[in-house]
């Protein structure tokens, strides 16, 4: 279902030049009957949607690539820095009106379609996600690239081609079921495979050690080795002057078939190597619940870290010849801990591969990389086991053990006695069997450790990071994150892009700080009916959404309450989904009480083997089934459970968002991104003080947004008395209520007992302070409902949000990390 339902005379000119490539149009319909017939090899009278839709992306594919090949042309001309973006994940999404928006020829190619009998919004669904990324991070690099395209920063993304992102989420009878995300099904069109750029990746082996000048030098003999293809997308920024690239790799075996095997009769063994090499580019996040699926995740890892390394190395020295040059010239971002191996192997490749001595590759290192933190969950700063590491990496496990032993060496010869403290600190956890710490060699590794929003950088520094922070006092910097505005406004709201347009002119398109100027018109009775009315079209196509998907009909004129992120107990969907049961019950006992109608919305996808979220899932699904079919509820409450949340889907709730759910509990969100492109679509926030909301407050002002429940010190404090919560259950009538009705089985009446464990947890273990904060989201709740009755406050609170929130760009995040981090100069596209 597209997010977008403007016809072409709702929707902004994204560019001037749109307006010049009016002309362009017969250019247009020519290359796309062009790309049908010579590359699709179809004719125009037997083309499916399908074949339209690969033809029009070939042919938009064509506008990038000049200025692509200008781009990289220019970046050896002047001899530019460049900076290389590692991560696991990029949450691309849909392609298609994307590319088309920054190269602005939307209009011009609706027109060419239209005058072929063919409808781009049509062609804009058969397009597949590329869900290569599980939720904000992956979306994160995906808004970072294209902002590091937009300032013409000279950048890399690398990551893994996964054949299947993602699992597809479907959900029957209330339980998430997982399915393969077939988004390569019938290629790929914006890709160019590079067949002649791959890499020689290993795994296993041996050691030896052999003579050379004054120190031994060390040569890897692996016992298996791996062949890492590249495919390259290009990244077009905004006006489409500057081309970047996103370069993928696909796992294959050097000899994917065993001949003499194949011929004896064993088929299947035959290809046995194939299978055991393709399967590391096969899924994103392969469950490591089992031996075999951790192995899988750090050969992932390695390989991807290896051929990016080897691949940037070659580069650069095609380029500059020398690699005592390699920190001068190139700066390395690693996105969480997962590509942090590549310290290791940035290290093997110096030393052993280009003869650089140790102490002079080690500065080299660091100077180089720099790394993003994004959590700080303990499960989510990767430690991997030393033995695992061993056998898979021996070499880089000798790499890590002497980077530890210099570097405690280095600690005890400035006095640094205490073992606690040197325990702390070290790469090796020897605690319940030795494991390497991901995140303190990412540390070591990097001359700047960056974390995502102003609270997350200083507990940073305070928790997971404290005594290394000690140590480098200077290495932890901040900067917030952002969000891409062509995605998330321009594209994803065309409808209140246009009125933004026809009331502050078109130069919030290229400066966001523009929105600003919106503040005066917030208590302009006339332009909150024009924001209302635009708002009103996006609930509307939301509520078609939904009744497309669900058969449950929703109201467009109720206030759309909405929760949509990974599903995970911090996360805290558990509190959403008691207050719903609350609102609820009030319902039922005061029929005659006017209440304002609301639809709870939720999204989000649980780890497949998480299954305490995949419970809170059921339930969610639970009280929508109970909700929804009550007639003494009338339209006062629904409660809805889109699946297979995914980008498209985000691009048809945010705009349509009235109130944006932010409510972690307080220090265990790092940032959100989600909570910013809500309120950049005017949707009030209600939230705890935790990641990024700390700074929207502050932007939008204290209020245009519900704040509630315990702070981040205070959570700790809470933690450190006990979270046992009888008696914080006892002192609330209401969630006691609450908490016997799930209990009790009112929402699973097949199965009475299925949510008694559930209850326990947070009664007897409520780590996540659900029970503590009840109170206060529910009083946060109903201070939502009375600012909804008084549309025009809330108007004015929703128009300011949005006047308010430029700082949240990704432009300004990407400009902050080249100053403070990179070292590399930005250029502002211009009308």
């Amino acid at each position: 279902m597209t997010e977008t339902i403007a016809a072409a005379s709702d929707r902004p000119n994204e560019a001037p030049e749109a307006e010049a490539l009016n002309g362009d149009i017969a250019k247009l319909r020519d290359a796309v009957l062009e790309k049908l017939t010579y590359s699709v090899g179809k004719d125009r009278n037997a083309a499916s949607e399908r074949d339209w839709f690969i033809a029009v992306a070939l042919a938009v594919r064509d506008r990038m690539v000049d200025n692509w090949m200008t781009s990289v042309r220019g970046n050896y001309r002047d001899n530019r820095r460049r900076v290389y973006y590692l991560s696991l994940e990029f949450l691309i999404g849909r392609l298609l009106v994307d590319s088309l928006t920054n190269l602005g020829i939307v209009e011009p190619m609706r027109a060419a379609l239209a005058s072929l009998d063919v409808d781009l919004e049509k062609l804009r669904d058969i397009e597949p996600d590329a869900a290569l990324g599980n939720g904000g991070l992956g979306r994160l690099a995906a808004c970072f690239m294209e902002s590091m395209a937009t300032l013409s920063i000279a950048a890399h993304g690398y990551g893994i081609r996964y054949d299947h992102g993602l699992f597809r989420q479907t959900i029957a009878d209330g339980w998430q079921h997982e399915f393969p995300e077939d988004w390569l099904e019938f290629g790929n069109p914006w890709e160019f495979p590079r067949p002649e750029v791959s890499y020689m990746i290993g795994f296993g082996g041996a050691v030896e050690s052999i003579p050379r000048n004054s120190h031994p030098a060390h040569v890897w003999h692996p016992s298996e080795t791996v062949e890492a293809v590249a495919y390259d997308t290009p990244v077009v920024g905004w006006r489409g002057k500057h081309v970047n690239t996103l370069r993928l790799w696909s796992a294959r075996a050097p000899d994917p078939l065993k001949l003499d095997v194949f011929n004896s009769g064993d088929y299947v063994g035959a290809l046995a190597d194939q299978v055991r090499a393709e399967s590391i580019s096969k899924i994103l996040y392969p469950s490591d619940s089992t031996p075999a699926g951790l192995e899988l995740r750090l050969r992932q890892e390695y390989f991807f870290a290896s051929a990016s390394l080897q691949d940037l190395i070659r580069r650069h020295l095609e380029q500059h010849g020398d690699i005592e040059l390699l920190a001068d010239k190139v700066a390395i971002q690693l996105n969480d801990t997962h590509p942090s191996i590549g310290v290791a192997e940035l290290m093997r490749l110096l030393v052993d591969v280009h003869g650089v001595d140790w102490d002079r590759a080690w500065e080299i290192t660091v100077a180089t990389f720099s790394y993003t933190n994004h959590t700080l969950l303990p499960e989510a700063l990767e430690t991997w086991p030393a033995p695992l590491m061993e056998r898979l990496l021996p070499r880089h496990m000798q790499i890590i053990f002497l980077i530890n032993a210099k570097h405690l060496d280095g600690l005890r010869a400035k006095g640094m006695e205490d073992a606690g403290k040197l325990s702390a600190v070290s790469l090796i956890d020897e605690h319940g069997g030795r494991h390497v710490r991901m995140g303190h060699l990412a540390f070591l590794g990097s001359h700047k450790v960056n974390g995502v929003s102003g609270l997350h950088s200083e507990l940073v520094k305070q928790t997971v990071f404290r005594d290394l922070h000690e140590i480098f006092p200077d290495r932890i910097c901040n900067v917030t994150n952002g969000v891409t505005f062509r995605r998330w406004l321009y594209e994803a709201n065309p409808h209140l892009t246009k009125l933004l347009v026809e009331t502050l002119g078109r130069g919030f398109l290229d400066d966001a700080s523009q929105l600003q100027k919106l503040e005066p018109f917030a208590d302009d009775l006339d332009f909150q009916a024009r924001w209302a009315a635009a708002k009103q079209l996006n609930k509307e196509h939301l509520a078609s959404v939904v009744a497309d998907r669900l058969l449950i009909k929703i109201n467009p004129n109720a206030l759309f309450d909405v929760q949509i992120k990974r599903m995970h107990e911090y996360k805290r969907q558990l509190l959403n989904i008691l207050d719903t049961i609350a609102l609820y019950n009030e319902i039922r006992a005061q029929p005659m009480r006017d209440m304002a109608p609301r639809v709870k919305i939720f999204a989000g996808k649980a780890a497949a083997s998480y299954q305490q979220a995949k419970l809170i899932i059921k339930l969610a699904n639970d009280v929508a089934r109970v909700v929804n079919n009550d007639p003494t509820v009338r339209d006062q409450l629904k409660v809805v459970f889109l699946p297979n949340y995914n980008v498209s889907l985000a691009e048809a709730i945010i705009p349509a968002a009235d109130l944006s759910e932010q409510i972690s509990t307080a220090g265990m969100e790092a940032s959100g991104t989600g909570n910013m492109k809500m309120a950049l679509n005017g949707a009030l926030t209600i939230g705890t003080l935790d990641g990024a909301n700390v700074e929207i407050r502050e932007k939008v002002g204290s209020e245009n947004i519900f704040i509630f429940g315990l702070k981040a010190d205070e959570v700790a404090a809470r933690r450190a008395r006990g979270i046992d919560a009888r008696e914080t259950i006892a002192a609330s009538p209401q969630l006691r209520e609450v908490l016997e009705s799930i209990a009790d089985g009112v929402f699973s009446h097949d199965d009475r007992h299925r949510y008694q464990g559930l209850v326990d947890a947070i009664t007897y273990h409520d780590y996540f302070l659900v029970t503590a904060d009840f109170d206060s989201y529910r009083a946060a709740q109903a201070a939502v409902a009375r600012r909804w009755r008084d549309r025009k406050s809330w108007q004015r609170s929703a128009i300011l949000n949005t006047a308010r929130t430029a700082w949240f760009s990704s432009d300004r995040a990407i400009a902050e990390y080249a100053d403070q981090i990179w070292n590399v100069p930005v250029s502002r596209p211009k009308d």
